[in-house]
């Protein structure tokens, strides 16, 4: 059936050319000009339209094989894998003003990996000293998780790692397993599932978030601790004894498995650390301490860190880790995530695999319409990236992934900016900075894989307004990538790899299909094709697509007319795509880095902009002008379409943004026009001039040499601050103006 839907689609859209386009110009002649170009542009935008459908088509077929292939690696063979091979991994949750809760959860849920040699580092990017109360309080009970984490682990971490020891010492006096052992490992097993149930127990229950959080990492680990704890019950009844090797494994397991260390850094609080203001450079501080020891030296310009000699104490040791995972402060893994993903990177013939990853899937029971209809397109997004891989054309999902650190590595590029030595290892060109990265490592030669189980969760966007945050910004620079994706193929091929063509169609779809797809369907909502050019076949060509996704959703838990809320849906978000791609033109023009803006994972409502409140109704009610114009004309197939548009874009406005929440936001943004805070800097400024004149800073001048005096009350560092204006006697009797110690007018 899924072959088959490719083709209906590839012959219908064929049939529509032939029969329709190419027949209008061949029985009558020379057409006018208008005719002849809006045949072009409608089979252009049917084409893009198509093609896109097409590759929807094609990735899930590919992950329907890669479904039916997949093989459960038995959890033996795990064992048996990690009693030999313990490469150390770092993982690494960057944090920007998130929920102490969200962050805490996170964690755990990367705590609780059945892993043997685990970091779990907290990137927090918050400001150091914030101005408000509130986000002081906030900031300092992030800042408590991973240390308030530590304290719970001690306790399972000290039983079972001692049970570890005192059987590893009984078998180096007496080779030989008893009853009496495996009953006693069977009991510190039924002990740690009560652990963690207990634990789950005192877990708050708000929302559906916490639900998964309690059932599904915490119970799933229990659960799968509680089964084994009884399995070996029954092999004690049984007499049928795990030999020495067996028993010291399942030992390992149970004391990695509360084994993790936790930190917290902030790139902020070191002024020899870049402080650019996105995800990836948060990464990217910490990223190039891996393996290192330093120490804080305190200067008047700020704290650095500067590495230690081997033979002096370190303020900071930051481990050496062979893979990162990079996780968002709003996803939750399965226990068995790290396990699986790292076994099958250190799998033989995987040794140029830089990326392994599960494209995370939504939490269910969703409490909003547009919560859960978001979630329903990143499940299906979860197939697409699993046929993807069966293509070769796999792309980085920032959420979650497992790096080779050899790889990032690889990609690294070195510089000094602003008298800062930068370290980029993920880029932050564009706001898509797992995109790009992914197009990087393919230069290198290095290849990406999804694993096709889901091991990976992740919150989405609970209300209209942070739905535009998101979307707006996976729209904005896939089209700056392409050309470096030209780049890569050059670069494979000179190496002599054979490039499919699937591979590159898949690929282009995935960067430009959102601007191609914005601006066509534009095209087909604003302008009054000829009647002559509609055709069933069109419909034909669209319709292998729209059922096969109506069987993903019902697949994935959705309904089948999800379909059409889905459309819905994509109406309404239509300006927000389109905004999205002007701003990728935008820096292209420009070449200024868009500024990153991260998705809000609130409790209250995000509110949206102004116009993306206001556009929907626009559409609509263009939509219902169109459909009363074609009826009055009779242009039947045209008056369909509006008629369509009009329903299920007035369906999706009152569904997910409401009428009284849209009043709201767009009375906040006229207010903003009237009303201006006033910013940061003026704030400090006045501060800084109420203060009265600084006194020169010694300490900057000894330790930074020459600098700048700046204007009076400006107090950012590292500055000089003067009364007013300084005399300069110099030979010859002149006096010069205010001149810098640098000797600039």
């Amino acid at each position: 059936m899924s072959r088959l839907a490719i083709v209906v689609t590839i012959l219908s859209w064929a049939a529509y050319v032939v029969t329709t386009v190419l027949r209008q110009f061949l029985d009558n002649g020379a057409q006018s000009f208008r005719f002849t170009m809006e045949a072009g542009s409608y089979l252009l935008v049917v084409t893009m339209l198509t093609f896109s459908a097409l590759m929807y088509l094609f990735a899930r077929h590919g992950s329907l094989l890669r479904f039916r292939s997949h093989r459960r690696v038995p959890r033996k063979e795990l064992d048996v894998h990690f009693a030999q091979h313990q490469p150390p991994m770092t993982v690494l949750v960057p944090s920007y003003a998130e929920e102490p809760a969200v962050v805490r959860q996170t964690l755990w849920s990367a705590a609780l990996q059945e892993y043997p040699d685990l970091t779990v580092v907290l990137l927090i990017d918050d400001p150091p000293e914030p101005d408000a109360a509130e986000v002081e309080a906030r900031l300092a009970r992030t800042r408590d998780i991973p240390a308030e984490i530590e304290r719970a682990l001690d306790e399972p971490r000290t039983r079972l790692g001692d049970a570890l020891v005192v059987f590893e010492m009984a078998l180096a006096e007496e080779p030989q397993v008893t009853e009496a052992q495996v009953r006693t490992l069977a009991a510190h097993y039924a002990w740690a599932a009560r652990w963690l149930r207990r634990m789950a127990a005192c877990e708050p229950r708000t929302d559906h978030v916490d639900e998964f959080f309690a059932d599904q990492v915490i119970g799933r680990l229990a659960a799968g601790l509680d089964m084994t704890a009884t399995a070996l019950g029954l092999a004690a009844d049984d007499q049928e004894l795990p030999d020495p090797e067996r028993m010291r494994q399942l030992h390992h397991r149970l004391a990695r498995t509360f084994s993790a260390r936790l930190a917290s850094f902030e790139r902020k609080q070191y002024a020899s650390l870049s402080h650019e203001a996105n995800k990836a450079m948060n990464l990217n501080a910490y990223l190039g301490l891996l393996g290192g020891s330093y120490r804080i030296e305190d200067t008047a310009g700020g704290r650095l860190l500067v590495p230690a000699s081997p033979d002096e104490p370190a303020d900071l040791v930051v481990p050496r880790a062979d893979f990162v995972l990079t996780l968002d402060a709003d996803s939750l893994l399965l226990p068995e995530y790290c396990l699986r993903l790292v076994h099958l990177l250190q799998s033989p013939g995987n040794e140029r695999i830089a990326v392994a990853q599960t494209p995370y899937s939504s939490f269910r029971g969703a409490g909003s319409r547009i919560e859960r209809l978001a979630g329903a397109t990143t499940d299906i997004q979860h197939l697409l990236h699993q046929g993807m891989t069966h293509s070769g054309a796999t792309f980085w999902v920032g959420a979650n992934a497992v790096i080779r650190t050899a790889a990032l590595e690889d990609i690294a590029e070195r510089g000094w900016e602003d008298g800062v030595f930068v370290q980029r290892f993920v880029q932050d060109r564009t706001v898509i900075e797992d995109t790009e990265s992914s197009i990087d490592l393919g230069i290198h030669g290095w290849t990406l894989t999804n694993y096709p189980e889901r091991l990976s969760y992740s919150a989405t966007p609970p209300d209209f307004g942070s739905l535009v945050v998101q979307r707006r910004r996976w729209a904005n620079g896939g089209l700056l990538i392409l050309p470096k994706l030209w780049r890569q193929l050059h670069h494979r091929r000179r190496r002599g790899e054979s490039v499919p063509v699937l591979e590159i169609l898949l690929r282009v779809n995935y960067m430009a299909s959102i601007a191609w797809a914005s601006v066509g369907l534009i095209f087909l909502l604003a302008y009054p094709y000829d009647s002559r050019l509609l055709s069933p076949l069109i419909l034909a060509a669209a319709l292998p697509y729209f059922l096969t996704m109506g069987a993903d959703l019902r697949a994935c838990g959705y309904r089948f007319t999800d379909i059409f809320r889905i459309y819905g849906f994509n109406l309404i978000l239509l300006p927000v795509n389109l905004a999205g791609v002007l701003k990728s033109l935008q820096q292209a023009l420009t070449g200024e880095k868009i500024p990153f803006a991260r998705t809000p994972k609130v409790k209250d409502r995000t509110a949206a902009p102004w116009l993306y409140a206001v556009a929907p109704v626009l559409i609509v009610a263009f939509s219902l002008l169109t459909l009363w114009r074609d009826v009055l004309q009779q242009n039947w197939g045209n008056a369909a379409f509006a008629a369509f548009n009009a329903f299920w874009g007035g369906w999706a406005f009152l569904a997910y943004i409401g009428v009284w929440n849209a009043v709201v936001d767009t009375a906040l943004g006229w207010r903003a026009w009237f009303y201006v805070d006033v910013s940061r800097r003026r704030r400090h400024r006045d501060k800084a001039t109420q203060a009265g004149p600084a006194e020169l800073d010694w300490r900057l001048v000894l330790d930074e040499g020459t600098v700048r005096y700046r204007p009076l009350g400006e107090s950012s560092a590292p500055a000089l601050q003067a009364a007013g204006p300084v005399p300069a006697a110099v030979p010859g009797g002149t006096t010069h103006d205010t001149i810098s110690a640098g000797g600039e007018r």
